[in-house]
C-alpha cells in the first residue's frame, strides 16, 4: 500500500494556500450558481482548470449538481500538459494533499484499470488540470476516495479505450466521473466564442461520434479532448442518457478584455446524467 503523499503543488497559485479562505472562496462560488435541476441522476462532470479566479465560478457550476450527494469514488480524468509520461499516467502516491486535507487514491481500482489499459505509475508530476478540481469535491463531496488518470495521449481510439476500461472497472459502483478540460485557446476573443459553441451544442446532444468530429481538427485547442471523449464513453456505458451544458464562459468575461490579439480560454461545466 502506497504511504506517500503528493503534496499541492498550486495552492496559494492556482488557489487561495489558506484552508478558511480556499473553502470560504469555494461556497462563495457555489453560492452564486443558478441551479439547474436535472431531470435525472447524474453520473460524470465536465469542469475547467485554469486558476480560480478565472474559471471557478464556471466550475461550480458543474459541482453544484452533486454537492452534498455521496459518492465512494470519484474518477478524475485530466490531460498532461508538461512532462510526457506516458499515455495513461497515475501517481504512485497514497494520496493527494490540499488545504482542505488529503484525498486517498483508491489503487485498487487503478490495479483492476490496469488490467484493461497500459498504465503508468508515476513517483512525480507537476500537472494541475487534475489537482485544481480536488477542492471543490472535497468541499461538496466531503469524502471519497480517488481515481486519477492523467492523460498524456491526442488519440481518440485510446481515449475510447479508456472510457470502456472506466465503465468496465466502475460498473456497479457508487461512482462519479470528471473530465477537467479547458476549451479553446486563440488570440481573439470571438473566435474562442465561436469555437466553443461549436463544442458546447456537441456535448448537449450527447453525440459521441459529433464530439469526436468537432474536437479532432488539427487546430482545436480543447486541452482536455481526450479525457472529455473517455469520461463521455464510461458515462454513456454506465447508463447515461442525456448531458446539458450548465455554463460557458471565457478568460475575456473575466477581465472585460475583448480586443482582437488578446489571448483568451474558454471554460465550461456541464452534467451527464442518467433519466429516469
Amino acid at each position: 500500500m502506497p504511504h506517500q503523499v503528493r503534496p499541492s503543488l498550486i495552492a496559494g497559485q492556482w488557489y487561495p494556500g489558506n484552508t478558511e479562505e480556499l473553502r470560504r472562496t469555494i461556497e462563495g462560488y457555489l453560492a452564486q450558481v443558478e441551479h439547474v435541476e436535472l431531470p435525472g441522476e447524474p453520473i460524470a462532470l465536465i469542469s475547467p482548470h485554469a486558476g480560480y479566479t478565472y474559471s471557478g465560478q464556471v466550475a461550480a457550476y458543474a459541482y453544484d449538481q452533486v454537492r452534498d450527494r455521496s459518492y465512494d469514488v470519484v474518477a478524475v480524468i485530466s490531460p498532461l500538459h508538461r512532462a510526457p509520461l506516458g499515455r495513461f499516467a497515475v501517481t504512485e502516491a497514497g494520496a493527494y494533499e490540499t488545504p482542505l486535507g488529503q484525498v486517498k487514491v483508491d489503487h485498487d481500482l487503478v490495479d483492476a484499470l490496469g488490467q484493461h489499459v497500459p498504465v503508468n505509475r508515476v513517483g512525480y508530476d507537476a500537472e494541475h488540470s487534475l489537482e485544481i478540481q480536488l477542492p471543490f469535491l472535497q468541499v461538496a463531496l466531503d469524502r471519497f476516495r480517488l481515481l486519477p488518470v492523467m492523460v498524456g495521449t491526442s488519440s481518440f481510439d485510446a481515449g475510447r479505450q479508456l472510457g470502456d476500461a472506466l465503465a468496465e472497472v466502475l460498473y456497479g459502483r457508487n461512482a462519479l466521473l470528471v473530465a477537467s478540460t479547458d476549451l479553446h485557446h486563440i488570440d481573439d476573443y470571438q473566435e474562442v466564442q465561436r469555437r466553443d459553441q461549436v463544442v458546447i451544442e456537441a456535448v448537449d446532444s450527447f453525440d459521441l461520434d459529433r464530439v469526436r468530429e468537432v474536437l479532432s481538427p488539427r487546430d482545436c485547442t480543447v486541452c482536455g479532448r481526450i479525457p472529455v471523449y473517455a469520461v463521455l464513453t464510461a458515462a454513456r456505458t454506465l447508463g447515461a442518457t442525456d448531458a446539458t451544458v450548465l455554463c460557458h464562459a471565457s478568460s475575456g468575461d473575466v477581465t472585460g478584455v475583448r480586443t482582437p490579439g488578446q489571448y483568451t480560454v474558454g471554460y465550461m461545466a456541464a452534467a451527464i446524467y442518467r433519466s429516469p
